[in-house]
């Protein structure tokens, strides 16, 4: 049996002060004896499975004959984002607005080199003109508002209780309906039932995708140069003997 934990911030205001958005590291402990046995970054693996959850909940619920998507916020995750949409649905035509133009100078250079059409828009309402997948790719902790109702026109979410504090419906009344997305895995519920049909995801992440996007990447760096061990725990040779890592037996006297 295996636990785990991750360590992740938040704070939107640090781009403008030269430090990340967020940063994270987690750990996998032996639940049998405490210890632990792998800990990784997970700054760049949180972006791969929010990207990897959304690509998924796109597989399921979005038109397969979606063609073009349009992302609102062009941040450190946007990229992983774009790269999963691609990889499930073949999207490759993008359209994207941020309050930072030099954010969306920086998807572009990233982009364009690897065959993305990218159009900069002015506003979010010439982003998501069109568009068959809106992806909101922001950073508040706040009840702002991203999209109107207007923008999207003619809720699935991961964990209710979580969803309805951090997520989008934070703005709605408690008792606004929402579908757990495992149950449209599971076949409980039917996801999207016609192409005319228009489905919200409301993602805020879930402890369960870092827990399994740890143990992909302990599986996965097994028996490599990727993985070194570190001397994090202390380990007497006598297990109820501490102090002998500190007595230096200096005579008294």
């Amino acid at each position: 049996i295996t636990y785990s934990f991750k360590y992740v911030n938040g704070h939107p205001s640090n781009p403008a002060r030269g430090f990340q958005t967020v940063t994270a590291f987690g750990l996998l402990a032996d639940v049998d004896n405490g210890y632990p046995v792998f800990l990784a970054e997970m700054t760049l693996l949180t972006a791969l499975r929010t990207a990897g959850v959304s690509a998924m909940v796109a597989k399921h619920l979005a038109r397969k004959d979606s063609k073009k998507m349009a992302m609102i916020g062009t941040g450190s995750q946007s990229e992983f984002q774009a790269l999963g949409m691609r990889a499930v649905l073949g999207i490759e035509d993008l359209s994207v607005y941020d309050v930072d133009p030099h954010a969306m100078e920086k998807f572009r250079r990233n982009l364009e080199p690897l065959g993305f059409r990218i159009h900069l828009a002015k506003d979010v309402d010439e982003a998501v003109e069109g568009a068959d997948i809106i992806t909101t790719c922001t950073a508040d902790k706040q009840q702002a508002k991203v999209l109107l109702d207007r923008q999207v026109k003619p809720v699935f979410v991961e964990f209710p209780p979580q969803t309805r504090i951090e997520g989008e419906i934070q703005q709605k009344d408690p008792d606004f309906p929402v579908v757990e997305f495992w149950k449209v895995l599971t076949g409980e519920e039917p996801g999207r039932v016609s192409d005319q049909q228009i489905t919200l995801f409301d993602s805020v992440g879930f402890a369960i995708a870092d827990f399994s996007g740890l143990r992909y990447a302990r599986a996965a760096t097994q028996d490599t140069d990727l993985q070194q061990f570190i001397d994090l725990v202390a380990s007497p040779d006598d297990p109820k003997d501490l102090y002998s890592l500190v007595n230096v037996n200096v005579p008294v006297g």
